[in-house]
């Protein structure tokens, strides 16, 4: 199976939440992490009749590897570390902290291009429904899930259009309810799943997000 586009993800990312008996027709809330995530999402916000906003996570890449992720940051300087790669790379304490001062200056960049001076949407006792194009190792999700946590939500739910099993069941355990309508034993990228996966520029996130606001 593969998706046409991110539109088609989420339209049938919308379909499965629907069926899934969430119950998040009401006081619920979609966000999307950039920059794939926020065209999913916003298809799923428009399919749903509900409100859309951004999460803003950054993957910390490994020195010399940056595509393998040995954890993330969030807004409100939320940091999630998977020590088990950490340690197996061994990275030192004052590359860490180099890694995520960098990222850092980046996602509040992009917090600048993306909302400008528009507040944080207010989550507490809210559904929260984080949405991303696909996952590999989870590591960005589990940092916006527990940037979420933070503010008292009243419930959590996952919803991805492809991840591997095994990052399903990580997931798991960190939310209330995870829907990944794929889950191949054969993933490799996120990208080998979508016929087109483009990459999502700031400025469509921007045009998006102006455009719900």
């Amino acid at each position: 199976m593969q998706y046409n586009n991110r539109t088609h993800a989420g339209i049938i990312l919308a379909d499965e939440i629907r069926r899934s008996g969430c119950h998040c027709e009401s006081n619920a809330i979609v966000l999307g992490l950039p920059r794939g995530g926020v065209p999913v999402a916003y298809e799923v916000a428009r399919e749903l009749q509900l409100p859309l906003d951004v999460m803003i996570v950054r993957k910390l890449g490994a020195p010399l590897q940056p595509e393998l992720a040995i954890g993330a940051i969030a807004s409100d300087n939320i940091t999630y570390l998977n020590k088990t790669v950490i340690k197996n790379l061994g990275l030192t304490h004052r590359t860490i902290e180099n890694l995520i001062a960098s990222e850092t200056t980046e996602l509040n960049h992009r917090r600048r291009i993306y909302v400008e001076d528009r507040p944080h949407p207010d989550l507490y006792q809210q559904n929260v429904i984080l949405i991303d194009d696909g996952l590999a190792t989870g590591s960005t999700m589990l940092a916006a899930i527990e940037a979420v946590k933070t503010t008292h939500p009243s419930k959590i739910l996952i919803a991805i259009p492809v991840a591997p099993p095994d990052t399903i069941e990580t997931i798991r355990s960190y939310a209330d309810q995870v829907i990944c309508p794929l889950q191949p034993n054969d993933f490799s990228a996120v990208g080998q799943f979508y016929k087109n996966f483009d990459q999502t520029s700031d400025e469509e996130v921007k045009k998006i997000l102006q455009h719900v606001g």
